[in-house]
């Protein structure tokens, strides 16, 4: 039977001597749940676990498009789309999600990603063409004016194509690269560091009674499997990004099931990405029934996913989650150098 290895994401200021860096980054671990299927969980020492496992859990990640992944990152959503569900038509066209992405960047994003078609639960499908007349002109317009890496929120390869020659350096695909069979070998070319979620099902029909065996090792072994897929078509394991895919193909209690243990994923060696910014489910338990009142309940989200060690953070209200953060890292640490 598979044996899965979560290490429990310490942050405390009293460090213990025999305690273990997580992903070379700011948190610490001691114990490890161990994960059967079927069978309960069971706590145990760092000593009792494969050091093979142990090495790849704690080993400090690569640099993502010249990020230091030794510091949480925040990426910021730029939606230049008609009918996202948090900020459809908002920023839309050039000059709007160029403004937005300065904006973002101004506060503190790492990172901005650009996406040209809804992923929204019930979304319909763009054509590439039009996903490119979307995407492709306010990419290389804040390529030209912001030194900040932009990610090409897509599931096409002739739309990463295009995003890259204008200026894009990540592509972020929702399938986890299993929708256009030449995606995953444009990346291979091109060496681009790549992002693998987890969706059940097409944005289309994706909410439509979600099920699983497990959803927290059904999303692992998905993941598990396509980081294997891509590294034997040649792209480096240390620039794959994985992402569970909060909301795509999950229940409230599928999302809460994933956030809850979410440092299972430094199992597979790669940075942690989190997306539940603005969230239905965030609206359900914070009684925020629009997305754009969701943003304090994102926070808390967000936080909680750098508690376990989330390298990336995909957020929608940069400046309100940057200084949670700043905070957040301040009194955790007890320092703060004036950055």
């Amino acid at each position: 039977m598979k044996i899965y290895y979560r290490p429990i994401a310490q942050t405390d200021a009293a460090r213990p001597g025999n305690a273990l860096t997580l992903a070379g980054g700011w948190c610490w671990f001691t114990h490890v749940e161990v994960l059967r299927r079927g069978e309960a969980p069971k706590v145990v020492s760092t000593q009792d676990v494969p050091k093979d496992v142990l090495a790849r859990m704690s080993a400090r990640r690569a640099s993502i498009c010249g990020l230091d992944m030794s510091s949480p990152h925040l990426m910021g959503i730029l939606n230049v789309t008609p009918d996202s569900f948090s900020d459809g038509g908002q920023f839309a066209g050039v000059a709007a999600a160029t403004r937005q992405a300065e904006a973002m960047y101004a506060a503190g994003a790492s990172l901005i990603d650009i996406g040209g078609e809804s992923t929204r639960p019930g979304a319909d499908f763009v054509p590439v063409e039009e996903e490119i007349t979307r995407t492709a002109p306010p990419i290389r317009a804040i390529s030209g004016k912001l030194d900040v890496p932009i990610s090409i929120d897509t599931r096409k390869s002739e739309v990463a194509r295009q995003a890259l020659s204008a200026g894009a350096s990540l592509v972020n695909d929702v399938s986890g690269f299993t929708y256009d069979p030449q995606l995953a070998g444009f990346a291979r070319e091109t060496s681009v560091p790549v992002c693998v979620m987890h969706a059940q099902g097409d944005p289309a029909t994706m909410q439509q009674n979600p099920t699983y065996d497990d959803v927290l090792l059904d999303v692992y072994d998905f993941l598990e499997t396509q980081v294997e897929r891509l590294t034997t078509l040649g792209i480096a394991r240390n620039q794959i990004v994985v992402d569970p895919g909060i909301g795509f193909g999950k229940t409230l209690a599928h999302n809460l099931a994933l956030l809850a243990r979410l440092s299972l994923f430094h199992g597979l060696g790669c940075p942690i990405l989190l997306g539940a910014s603005r969230k239905k489910f965030i609206g359900t338990i914070g009684k925020a029934s629009l997305a754009q009142e969701r943003m304090a309940g994102s926070v808390a989200v967000a936080l909680e996913g750098v508690a376990q060690g989330a390298q990336i953070v995909r957020v929608h209200d940069v400046a309100e989650t940057r200084q949670a953060l700043n905070l957040w890292q301040a009194v955790t640490t007890g320092d703060y150098n004036g950055a």
